[in-house]
Formats: C-alpha cells, sequence, structure tokens
C-alpha cells in the first residue's frame, strides 16, 4: 500500500486522530466531490480523507457524488481506499458496535451515477468496457485490516455480505426479512456504486463497517437515532484502534 485515502462515514471526523496538513479543492469531470481533500497524517503515516456526506454531514446517500469524491481521491494520488461506513446488523453476530469486513455486496440502489464507462451526449463514442466485479473488495486490503484487528487485538467480523440500500430511510421489517433471505449479512446505504467506481480506477478498495443499530425488525425495539450515535461513538473508537494497528504495518 502506497498512499492511502480514507472516506469517512458518519462519526469518523469526530476523531480526532487526523492531523491535518492541507485541504485541497480538487475539480473533476464529473462535478465537485463532498468536499475538499484532506492530505495530513494518522499515527505517523500519510494519509487523504474524504468526508462522504460533507465536512458539516449535509449529503444524504442517495445525493453523494460517488464519482467525483473517487476521481478527487485518486487525482490526489491515492492507490488505496478504506472505506468506513455505518451500517445495520442483520446476523445475529453483527451486534452494534461490532466492525465488520465484508467481502461481497449486492446492490439494491437505482438512480445513481455508477460507471465511469458511458457517453455524455454529442461527446466521442467510447467502447463498451466491463469490470470483473466477482469479488468486490481488494483481498490485498481486506487482509491488511484483518492482520491489524489480530495484531491490535481487536474483534472484527471476517467477511459478510452487505446490502447496499437507496435510503435516506430506514428499510421495513419485511425488506430486512427480504435482504436476508438473499444472503444478505449487513445493510447500508452506500457501499455501492462506490466499490464499483473505485474497481473501474483500479483502486484498492476495502470496507470496514461498523454496526450502529439491529436492522429493522431484528431487535423488537425501534430505531432512534440516539442509539444509533451511542453504538456509533463506541464502533468509532474501536475503529481507530484499528487504523492505528493498521499504519503500524506501511
Amino acid at each position: 500500500m502506497n498512499t492511502l485515502a480514507i472516506i469517512g462515514g458518519t462519526g469518523l471526523d469526530t476523531l480526532g486522530i487526523l492531523h491535518v496538513d492541507k485541504r485541497e479543492l480538487v475539480n473533476t469531470p464529473f462535478g465537485e466531490p463532498s468536499g475538499p481533500v484532506t492530505r495530513g497524517s494518522l499515527f505517523g503515516q500519510e494519509v487523504l480523507f474524504l468526508p462522504r456526506h460533507g465536512y458539516n454531514h449535509n449529503v444524504p446517500p442517495h445525493q453523494v457524488n460517488y464519482r467525483a469524491n473517487l476521481w478527487a481521491l485518486r487525482a490526489a494520488g491515492a492507490d488505496s481506499v478504506l472505506a468506513v461506513a455505518a451500517v445495520g446488523g442483520i446476523r445475529t453476530d453483527m451486534g452494534p458496535g461490532r466492525l465488520v469486513i465484508p467481502d461481497q455486496i449486492i446492490d439494491y440502489t437505482w438512480g445513481r451515477s455508477s460507471t465511469f464507462f458511458e457517453n455524455s451526449p454529442g461527446g466521442k463514442s467510447e467502447p463498451v468496457t466491463h469490470i470483473d466485479f466477482t469479488e468486490p473488495y481488494c483481498d490485498e486490503l481486506r487482509q491488511r485490516l484483518l492482520k491489524a484487528a489480530f495484531a491490535g487485538n481487536i474483534a472484527v467480523v471476517d467477511g459478510g455480505t452487505y446490502a447496499a440500500t437507496q435510503g435516506p430511510r430506514l428499510e421495513t421489517a419485511a425488506e430486512i426479512e427480504r435482504l436476508e433471505r438473499d444472503g444478505c449479512h449487513l445493510v447500508g446505504m452506500t457501499g455501492m456504486p462506490e466499490a464499483a467506481l473505485a474497481r473501474e480506477l483500479e483502486l484498492c478498495y476495502a470496507c470496514c463497517a461498523v454496526v450502529a443499530n439491529r436492522a429493522a425488525g431484528k431487535s423488537g425495539d425501534i430505531i432512534t437515532m440516539a442509539d444509533i450515535d451511542k453504538n456509533l461513538k463506541s464502533g468509532m473508537q474501536r475503529v481507530g484502534d484499528l487504523l492505528e494497528s493498521l499504519m503500524s504495518f506501511d
């Protein structure tokens, strides 16, 4: 791994562990990213950081400019991307506060700009391009995360299928039952098209999912933002520990 970029989700930018050197406005052919790219250091290692939902957390998941975000990070020098994302836990071992390193994903989103390989109206015709997405996450980075977790004595769940839903609302209990029948183990709103776009740009991309709540119908309780915030706070502390261990390998 050379230059690692971290795409932050809910809670990551509040940890206070990133030393900021500067923020760069990066222009892309696909519009504006969620904010300037932060260049700084994390436990002594140079990293790039971009908050997926903006620095004021005002960009909902279905309106994130995923293409601009990934393009901006690559333009800033990233070759690896770690996506940190809050999710709901479907499988019983994915309770609130747990960290999950998923290995598969199913896309249930719609209407999002999901590829760089498309022709603009009246523009130059480009050949049709298909990426191999059999394994949607970069195994090299996944293994580094798992080794860092082991070295730091940090409990993580190795593997799982991420269901990417449209949002911004949470799912119904029936929808979660459907996702479970489909083989999904956790559910979030930002995993796609982020993972596929990273693959198109040949970026090594992996996800560290933080379980913020039991998915709808899995606990018998109403899901509240207060509970989500509490679980994210503890989960993000573990993310910080994982990042510290990961940086010791680089």
